[in-house]
């Protein structure tokens, strides 16, 4: 997809918008307004040495097409109407032909293919199959043979097989329905008569991983096979109710009650269900149109476990998630000649069989299904600096003043993302805080005992930050700044001047202190001595200038480019001279952005970063003569990072029919300055570079990766 534009005349302000591989991002004020998508072709080459070649585009929300055959150059190109074929003559050589797919309201999508056009028999036939080992029932299949053309590729799993089509450049996956082995026939296709062919084997084994939880019927190798009693049945299903709880398309278990007394399945679990921690509640999606209940039991311990068993009521309403808390609900099931029957009990053990019994003591016949029986996790991640209050998995430990963490209510000034932050009510009394008690304690042992934090206040007051609770019962110790009650503001709390905090009876109280220990806890006074009530916001308490979230910044300066500076065109670097770029984060980004320096050097730095749009849309790039483009970037806690480059073809303008874009997705090595010297030739998509007017990246996970840039330029 393009960045799109659209204009009108009533006083309607630029709508932009962007759209990713992964993801589409729409800011629409109109409804229906969307380019063409999955825009594809079928070729039929003819094999009569005729050169002939039928070509069948297709797509969503297409109008027309617009082909160009990639035989000269300015090429005009042939329009056809959605559904409509066209056939084109071509001599023996290799072409890029186009395809560009117009909606209705003129917006495009664009699709590309190498077409090789050769009179010979193909020669030197590979097949490269690649079987997933999380799925071996999946295959991804490529093909390369001198003077192809194309390939029919035969799966080996039905009579009469229809080939599918595989084109050169090109890998397709297929995926089989049942174990066995299977015979794969490739056949190579040029433009004349004679055709070269293989195969090659496929082996897709039984399943038979173990079950444990969490228990999806998504995972192919695991043997998901219940085992029923009583008159009960199973099987392993597509999800037939994509709604509710469960809206996904995927397997979930059926199982079939026929009407019997205490009917039900039991699994033998390939790893035990482990109760001897707090984490005691079991959940699973289950679908029913009429109210059952369900009821769960674990028993087979390997220590002798007392059998125990929860039962929870379902509401007939379709996929619900019920939860089993074994914590506080449990009950000792029933054993023969135990006088416990029945009795509350908690399971402190473990356990090999879960059993699943729907309507239990019910003549209840029908078909349920059942999916993501898991053992629900408890939080986990240590409450410590940084504090960003973005962590779902924290838990943050405070006292005394009235505090939650809440959505970001004052996107602006330093602080204009929307993530979470920390609310701290005051009652209007002296001396209140907020104190916070950490999982794992602060470290003042170097020299660098700076606290940043921001905090919201349009009232101006003293702020006082605390250190308490040493862990080797460390002094406590105290730093205050002043709030200019200007919204948001970064204050900075230097402990290298701490003075020593109030206790009972010590002279030294207020004495210059210096911390050199480990600190448990602290506590946040705004308007220390005074009187001030209301809500106030706090975020990003950083020690030692630490990123929010997982990633900490860059320490040393990214490599110094050394190519010649008459080899490169620059967007951004200290080693060059810059050309014009009109904005680093344009109005459509959804990202943080700061200009900072590293090491002394100048860096771009986009924070909570989904993606941002860079444009030099006035003082368009002409890399017409570049061979690669370049970027650094840094990371601590993306997992993914992608560069798109964006064209606006010939014309140089937005939208005008000839615009082209590509976009490459890179793994991440985190805490590193990493390269990507990428050769323009990997943009595939971008078949024109004398316009280049956005560059956007964006990363993963969404919304929550921080991300360092500099020296990014074009080169030969």
């Amino acid at each position: 997809m393009k960045i799109f534009r659209l204009l009108t005349v009533l006083f309607i302000s630029a709508l932009c918008f962007t759209a990713c591989e992964d993801e589409e991002i729409t800011n629409y004020a109109f409804q229906d307004v969307s380019a063409p998508a999955n825009v594809t072709a079928d070729f039929d080459i003819a094999q009569d040495d005729s050169g002939t070649v039928t070509i069948t585009p297709s797509g969503e929300g297409v109008q027309t097409f617009q082909i160009y055959f990639g035989d000269e150059e300015n090429e005009t190109p042939t329009e056809i109407a959605a559904g409509e074929t066209i056939s084109y003559t071509y001599g023996e050589g290799e072409y890029l032909v186009r395809i560009v797919a117009v909606g209705s309201t003129g917006l495009t999508s664009e699709f590309n293919q190498r077409l090789v056009i050769a009179f010979k028999a193909p020669e030197n036939l590979q097949v490269n199959i690649d079987q997933d080992a999380s799925n071996p029932a999946t295959i991804n299949i490529s093909a390369t043979a001198d003077y192809a053309t194309m390939y029919d590729v035969y799966f080996g799993d039905a009579e009469d097989e229809e080939p599918t089509q595989l084109m050169p450049d090109e890998t397709i996956t297929y995926t089989y329905a049942a174990p066995g082995t299977y015979t794969v026939r490739v056949v190579a296709k040029g433009a004349g008569v004679a055709t070269t062919e293989t195969t090659v084997e496929v082996v897709v084994p039984e399943a038979n991983d173990p079950v444990k939880l969490p228990i999806t019927y998504d995972v192919p190798t695991v043997n998901y096979a219940l085992g029923t009693f009583n008159g009960a049945s199973f099987e392993v299903v597509d999800n037939p109710f994509l709604s509710g709880a469960n809206p996904e398309a995927s397997k979930v278990g059926a199982i079939t009650n026929s009407g019997s007394l205490y009917e039900g399945g039991a699994y033998n679990l390939g790893e035990p269900v482990d109760f001897s921690g707090d984490n005691k509640t079991i959940s699973m999606k289950f679908y029913s149109e009429e109210a059952v209940s369900v009821l769960v039991k674990f028993e087979g311990g390997p220590n002798g476990e007392r059998p125990v068993e929860v039962s929870a009521d379902h509401g007939g309403t379709g996929w619900e998630e019920l939860t089993f808390n074994f914590a506080s609900d449990a009950v000792a099931s029933y054993l023969d000649g135990a006088d416990d029957n029945g009795a509350s009990i908690v399971p402190d053990g473990q356990y090999n069989t879960l059993v699943l019994f729907v309507e239990i003591g019910e003549e209840t016949a029908g078909t349920f299904y059942f999916d993501d029986i898991m053992q629900e996790m408890i939080m986990t991640d240590p409450f410590k600096l940084p504090v960003t209050f973005d962590d779902e998995n924290v838990v943050y430990t405070n006292s005394g003043a009235g505090f939650e963490v809440v959505a970001n209510p004052q996107q602006n000034g330093i602080n204009d993302v929307d993530t979470n932050v920390g609310a701290v009510t005051n009652a209007g009394q002296q001396y209140e805080a907020v104190t916070f008690t950490l999982d794992e304690p602060v470290d003042f042992s170097s020299e660098n005992k700076t606290i940043t934090m921001k905090v919201y206040s349009e009232v101006a007051y003293p702020v006082l930050f605390k250190f308490e609770t040493g862990v080797n019962g460390e002094r406590a110790n105290e730093v205050e700044v002043n709030h200019g009650g200007t919204g948001w503001e970064e204050l900075t709390f230097d402990f290298n001047n701490a003075r020593k905090s109030y206790v009972d009876g010590d002279p030294e109280n207020g004495a210059d202190f210096a911390p050199t220990g480990q600190y448990n806890q602290f506590s946040i006074f705004l308007d220390f001595a005074g009187t001030t009530a209301g809500t106030f916001y706090i975020d990003d308490i950083v020690l030692n200038g630490e990123t929010g979230g997982s990633a900490t910044e860059p320490t040393s300066a990214a490599p110094t480019p050394t190519l010649e500076a008459s080899k490169v065109i620059s967007m951004f670097s200290d080693a060059y001279t810059n050309v014009t770029v009109d904005t680093w984060k344009t109005d459509w980004s959804d990202s943080g952005y700061e200009e900072v320096s590293v090491a002394g050097n100048a860096v771009k730095y986009y924070n909570s970063l989904n993606f941002v749009g860079i444009e030099t849309t006035s003082n368009q790039i002409d890399a017409s003569g570049m061979t690669h483009f370049h970027t650094d970037y840094w990371t601590g806690n993306a997992t993914v990072f992608r560069v798109k480059l964006v064209d606006f073809g010939p014309n140089g303008s937005y939208q005008g029919g000839d615009d082209t874009e590509h976009e490459l997705e890179f793994t991440v090595t985190p805490n590193t300055w990493v390269s990507l010297d990428i050769p323009l030739s990997d943009f595939t998509g971008l078949t024109n570079t004398s316009n280049i007017a956005q560059l956007i990246y964006s990363a993963a996970p969404a919304g929550e990766a921080n991300v360092y840039v500099d020296n990014v330029y074009f080169h030969n």
